[in-house]
């Protein structure tokens, strides 16, 4: 239905207009996206779709005991961020930095508005959110002074 289909692309372009931040918390179980604005919040979870790994390692093994993310997975958080015109990325593992490695090589236009990639151990929802409205300064009166 072509009315549908202009209908979803304007809701998407609103939620861009009104989401413009995105912040990304991630491990090897989930990751836990948040777009914010002004005009609230949206949150978005997502799970790799694969069994439970268990890695066992051998004495003086050179590999670092950390499952790798499928591309699967981390292809799904590259198109739930790839709207955002700024993205914060967070998490307790190497799972954060694997992420934005994938995002910047599969799609170096957003890779590009990656702005962090930070350690944070397992923060509840309201943690990240706060978390990443003081890094966007989401709220705060921004003084114009100096701008020009």
């Amino acid at each position: 239905m072509p009315g549908l289909n202009h209908e979803l692309q304007g809701e998407q372009n609103n939620m861009t207009q009104q989401h413009f931040h995105a912040v990304v918390w991630l491990d090897h179980l989930q990751a836990r996206i948040f777009h914010l604005g002004l005009s609230g919040t949206q949150e978005v979870i997502l799970h790799p779709q694969m069994p439970t790994r268990h890695i066992h390692h051998k004495a003086n093994s050179i590999a670092s005991g950390h499952v790798h993310e499928s591309e699967e997975f981390l292809s799904h958080i590259l198109h739930a961020v790839s709207d955002a015109g700024e993205i914060l990325i967070l998490g307790p593992s190497g799972a954060k930095i694997e992420l934005a490695r994938y995002i910047r090589e599969q799609n170096p236009a957003v890779g590009g508005r990656i702005v962090a990639v930070e350690s944070a151990d397992h923060p509840t929802d309201g943690e990240i959110v706060a978390y990443a409205k003081r890094y966007f300064r989401i709220g705060i009166v921004r003084s114009a002074a100096g701008h020009g």
